[in-house]
């Protein structure tokens, strides 16, 4: 039982003891501290609320909607939503900010609080301290009778976003109506079995064919779009003879498809491909974070363009975008960050833009795949236990191949030669090691992760390395 505090939010598992689990008081904790600190950052009174399909997503957003009343903010409830619909609420509504109640990829028995200011971004990293130093404050003057908040539910906040969707220059309706598409999707029974089918209709896709898209939160699978976890989607797609086939997250902010032949695009290759599209048509920077494939830098810089890199999570990426004016950046997690809607990974934008490029690219999705570098990446994680010293293990791992270039901003990345490297990290959002590794052959990948894998092994055990 888990409970993690990081850039990426208040996240846990339900249940268990205060302080060590998302339980209720922790829940009532956090939230009231967001919320005083949003009251003196502005004179705006609302916060906007949404939710994800979790079966644990009403009672975490009675609690979050009682303690923000409690303390005089007025809440505007979305209901079950998805991450980006709620991020572009907060500017509609002009809100003094927004929670997500989502933990995103995390399985069913995890649920937790996204924070967003007033931009409907996720806070900084700075704020989200100060919100856990101020949940520990005892004392908290709550609001009397007259002062007490509102609490108003708005439907219709997902066509709103459908709608913005359809008015982006780049988003090609009328391509993707031609093309009369067939796709399948998995709504891995949250808010994406919702949305996505309603995106597609308005796209003017011929045929939907749904998985898992009843939002009842007991996921059918894991929830985290990795191939491991596509296997239903890649036979519906063949037996339906489907033209490709869309998974988000439960939260609907990342983006992994399957091609016509029942193979993974490759989730590294949502970003890769996106931004392809809008270079093509409007050069600029690009920007991922330093856990993703190095083929959104070789496509960036082919194109004439620059490119940066990121320490990983949302946050962290939009404010690189920010710095040097990016088109479009991401995450290599399926995660696509489109500024010409809102600075928020967003499936939906992702899966218009996408078909877009599809659309005019005339092909098929597995040649439209094989136009861009062939690069494996190997995700691994370790999991952590209280006697696992983390910052110790990445300085004794830095320390043993001080000879290779490395980057130290965010865990250790080590370069292997141009392209094939190995960055190992503390989760943001899971009690884990990270460590993800990429070559141009997956026996390299692998061969590289595992090295690594060993090398930590034998630290924690007390042996040199």
């Amino acid at each position: 039982m888990t409970l993690i505090k990081s850039i990426s939010g208040i996240r846990g598992t339900i249940g268990g003891k205060q302080g060590d689990n998302l339980t209720p008081i922790d829940i009532v904790k956090f939230t009231t501290a967001y919320g005083r600190l949003m009251k003196t950052k502005s004179d705006k009174r609302k916060i906007v609320i949404g939710r994800d399909g979790r079966i644990s997503g009403e009672m975490v957003r009675n609690l979050v909607a009682g303690s923000l009343q409690g303390i005089g903010l007025d809440v505007i409830d979305l209901g079950m939503s998805t991450t980006p619909t709620v991020e572009m609420a907060v500017v509609m509504e002009e809100a003094a900010g927004g929670i997500i109640l989502t933990a995103s990829h995390n399985p069913k028995q995890w649920n937790a609080l996204k924070l967003l200011n007033e931009q409907g971004e996720f806070i900084s990293g700075e704020l989200g301290q100060q919100i856990i130093e101020m949940a520990e404050d005892e004392d908290i003057e709550y609001a009397e009778i007259d002062e007490i908040g509102s609490y108003t539910i708005k439907d219709g906040y997902i066509d709103r976003h459908i709608e913005a969707i359809l008015n982006l220059p780049l988003v090609n309706v009328e391509a993707i109506k031609e093309k009369k598409y067939r796709i399948a999707v998995d709504g891995i029974n949250s808010s994406g079995g919702i949305a996505v089918p309603k995106l597609l209709k308005a796209l003017g896709v011929e045929k939907i064919y749904e998985l898992n898209c009843e939002p009842t939160g007991a996921f059918a699978h894991n929830p985290e779009p990795l191939p491991e976890h596509l296997s239903s989607l890649s036979q519906l797609v063949k037996k339906e003879d489907a033209d490709l086939g869309f998974v988000v997250d439960p939260d609907v902010d990342r983006l992994a498809i399957v091609c016509e032949d029942g193979e993974m695009f490759g989730e590294e290759f949502t970003l890769v491909a996106i931004a392809k599209y809008i270079l093509q048509h409007t050069p600029g920077a690009t920007v991922s974070n330093l856990s993703s494939t190095v083929a959104l830098k070789e496509i960036t810089e082919k194109l004439g363009c620059t490119y940066a890199a990121s320490k990983v999570g949302e946050v962290n990426v939009v404010a690189k975008m920010k710095e040097i004016g990016a088109v479009i950046g991401g995450e290599g997690n399926g995660g696509i960050i489109y500024p010409e809607l809102h600075y928020g990974r967003d499936a939906l934008v992702g899966i218009a833009l996408f078909l877009s490029h599809l659309a005019t690219s005339r092909k098929y999705c597995s040649l439209l795949r094989a136009t861009y570098p062939r690069y494996i990446i190997s995700k691994n994680k370790i999991p952590l236990s209280a006697e696992i010293n983390v910052n110790e293990v990445l300085d004794k791992i830095a320390i043993k191949y001080q000879k290779q270039p490395q980057n130290t901003e965010d865990g250790v990345k080590i370069f292997f030669s141009s392209n094939e490297w190995v960055h190992l990290r503390k989760s943001n959002t899971e009690p884990i090691i990270r460590i993800y590794s990429e070559s141009t052959t997956e026996v390299t990948a692998n061969n590289l992760a595992e090295k690594i894998i060993a090398d930590i092994g034998n630290i924690v055990q007390g042996e040199e390395v």
